[in-house]
């Protein structure tokens, strides 16, 4: 009996000491997992922060640079901006191919702080312009885009599961939309009032941008590269979940995996959108400021009020994506094709608008030409409005499109993306000093018919078969 019942007493013991060490060991692992966890969405808060305040710089900077040349070189470059930045789009298209293999090697961290220098530097430029150094910066911060958004991309991946992408992605973009308000808002009430940018406004209104800039890439800093212990990772991630980054490929397999996959049908029509948004791209984020702010009908405020400008952009992209955010389930459900058509729809009404509204001349030139209508103020902001909504519904359904249906080769799909987009933007920004308004809204016109059918098309077609793409 005795001896029974010790071994009975031993028994317990040991189960109860498993049952410890199990429970503390599920304590470990669920506060390894948390702590993980926290550092991730930190890093996402750091990521969605640091572009808002350097693209807060930046975009400011892309708004108003030819109005800001015109008035440092004179009347002959009044265009000169557009040049500029078809230099910075032909430089992305192309840097775009070699920029993951760059960022392979330095990996996502560094690679964001270096592009991110690259645009402080070119912001720099402004304090001081001249034509070699805008050139050259031009090209630099090309190549810096490229690099700083394959890293961004990766950075975001990283950082997100499968629970988390949607969460952390529209996170992020919310904080990156809001760039558009922050800076164009101070330049606005900076200059207001004031008919022409003189060196000391210049001086001032690059010295706080080139801080701003500066402060976002300093908040790359803190980025933490995310560390996974053994057992947090057993107890949340499966091997091979898409959570690590990519091996890296040579640029060259990368264009050559693209370039197959253009062989296809589906992409060679879905080039005929790209090619859409890279114009419209050039028209509402430096054409389009530029002729309110030649418009000498709008009077002392026509300078500042490309801040404005900015900044209604800025909340029709925000509307936009929050909208279709919000009908993303019923997006998959009821077809990509409608909010297509009704971006393409605001657009059209903005362009047959800009056309009553703005003087011809007015992208090339100060115009003191007459419009169809006397030119109203408030019209000309409301139209900025409606040109960031459109562009919102293009682009968040050209990337869900492009995940979805490339699945299985999303990296060489989005390459190609950014590649005809750039390309296009850059022909866009070339073409803009030497046609007039008319001509330019005529080419979007039929640009934006073409791509919205190209679109409905291969949406409709995989909607049918119900499969996803499968050629390389």
């Amino acid at each position: 009996m005795p001896a029974g019942g010790t071994t009975t007493v031993v028994r317990e013991s040991g189960g109860g000491a498993e049952g410890a060490e199990e429970c503390e060991r599920d304590v470990i692992i669920r506060q390894q997992v948390s702590s993980w966890r926290d550092a991730k969405f930190r890093n996402i808060l750091l990521l969605g922060f640091a572009f808002m305040v350097l693209f807060s710089a930046f975009q400011t900077c892309g708004v108003i640079q030819t109005i800001v040349l015109k008035s440092y070189f004179g009347d002959d470059a009044s265009t000169l901006g557009y040049t500029s930045l078809a230099i910075l789009y032909a430089t992305l298209g192309v840097a775009n191919w070699f920029s993951p293999f760059i960022v392979s090697l330095i990996g996502p961290k560094w690679g964001m702080i270096a592009g991110g220098l690259c645009y402080s530097l070119f912001i720099a430029i402004f304090l001081k312009p001249f034509y070699g150094t805008l050139y050259a910066g031009s090209v630099l911060v090309g190549v810096g885009a490229a690099v700083l958004w394959t890293a961004q991309g990766m950075f975001l991946t990283v950082n997100s599961d499968k629970q988390t992408m949607a969460r952390n992605s529209g996170l992020f973009w919310a904080l990156f939309q809001s760039s558009y308000v922050i800076g164009n808002l101070f330049f606005f009430l900076y200059l207001r009032g004031q008919e022409d940018i003189t060196d000391g406004s210049r001086m001032v209104i690059y010295t706080v941008l080139l801080s701003m800039s500066v402060v976002g890439v300093g908040i790359m800093l803190f980025f933490k590269y995310p560390v996974v212990g053994h057992i947090a990772e057993e107890s949340v991630l499966p091997v091979r979940d898409g959570n690590e980054p990519p091996p890296s490929r040579s640029p060259i397999q990368s264009i050559v995996d693209a370039f197959r996959m253009l062989k296809g049908k589906d992409m060679l029509l879905l080039s005929i959108t790209f090619a859409y948004t890279g114009l419209h791209q050039t028209f509402f984020s430096g054409v389009y400021g530029t002729s309110l702010g030649y418009t000498t009908d709008f009077g002392i405020i026509r300078k500042s009020i490309l801040g404005l400008a900015g900044v209604a952009i800025g909340v029709g992209q925000i509307t936009g994506g929050l909208a279709f955010g919000i009908l993303g389930k019923k997006t998959i459900r009821y077809g990509r094709d409608p909010i297509v058509l009704f971006g393409y729809l605001i657009h059209l009404i903005a362009f047959f608008l800009i056309f009553l509204n703005i003087p011809g001349d007015a992208p090339l030139r100060e115009s003191t030409l007459q419009a169809y209508m006397t030119p109203n103020i408030y019209l000309g902001i409301f139209c900025c409005f409606l040109l960031g909504l459109g562009d919102a519904s293009f682009n968040t359904q050209v990337y869900s499109l492009l995940g979805g249906i490339y699945r299985t080769n999303s990296a060489s799909a989005f390459a190609l993306f950014k590649f005809v987009q750039s390309v296009c933007a850059a022909l866009a920004f070339a073409y803009s000093s030497l046609l007039v308004l008319e001509f330019q809204l005529l080419i979007l016109v039929v640009a934006g018919l073409l791509g919205t059918f190209c679109f409905s098309f291969v949406e409709w077609r995989h909607a049918a078969d119900g499969v996803e793409i499968k050629e390389v």
